[in-house]
């Protein structure tokens, strides 16, 4: 299927995903050790951040005008909405900064270069994360997908506190309000 506006979506035609229970055990983990490869061109551990963090993960973006993994990749449900999740936590960076995330990154399992294309194509301000090899997603049991033969994330979002995770957003929808949620949060629980 052919995405010829990757924005543009009218979320009554898309399902919703349901909430699976598959997020449920993360709230409270204390994330492990692990080095993940940013578009900035550092690596970033998540445990080792000594601040408020969020991280938003999403199953993959696509590229305007580019084929869609699977020609039902809209009816996935949680699959649309890649780049309107990303976009709304760009235009939201500044307030999310200012109601106490310390840092923001996105987070897929595509790869670095992939998402580099991505982040400059949509002036991002903040880095995105691979965790192409799934050592993330694994190690800390994230919701994931199988689809076209590769394995993807289910979208969600994490606020981590010091390497802790505090609070879980999944499953997230519509995509293009998680911002705004997560948004919302942190100016309730401001410390």
């Amino acid at each position: 299927m052919s995405q010829p506006n990757l924005q543009d979506v009218d979320w009554s035609l898309i399902p919703a995903p349901d909430d699976d229970g598959a997020a449920a055990h993360l709230p409270g983990m204390t994330l492990p050790s692990l080095a993940l490869p940013a578009t900035s061109g550092e690596t970033v551990d998540l445990s080792k951040l000594p601040e408020l963090t969020v991280v938003f993960g999403y199953p993959r973006t696509g590229v305007p005008g580019q084929i869609s993994p699977v020609d039902d990749w809209d009816m996935i449900p949680g699959a649309r909405g890649c780049t309107p999740q990303t976009c709304s936590f760009r235009d939201l960076f500044a307030e999310l900064k200012a109601a106490g995330a310390a840092q923001v990154f996105g987070l897929s399992t595509q790869s670095t270069d992939y998402q580099r294309e991505m982040a400059t194509r949509l002036h991002l301000p903040f880095p995105v994360l691979s965790d192409e090899a799934l050592a993330l997603a694994t190690a800390v049991k994230l919701p994931t997908m199988r689809v076209a033969d590769l394995t993807l994330l289910k979208r969600i979002a994490l606020i981590i506190d010091s390497g802790r995770i505090v609070h879980v957003f999944y499953p997230v929808f519509p995509p293009d309000r998680n911002a705004g949620d997560v948004l919302a949060w942190l100016k309730a629980n401001q410390r």
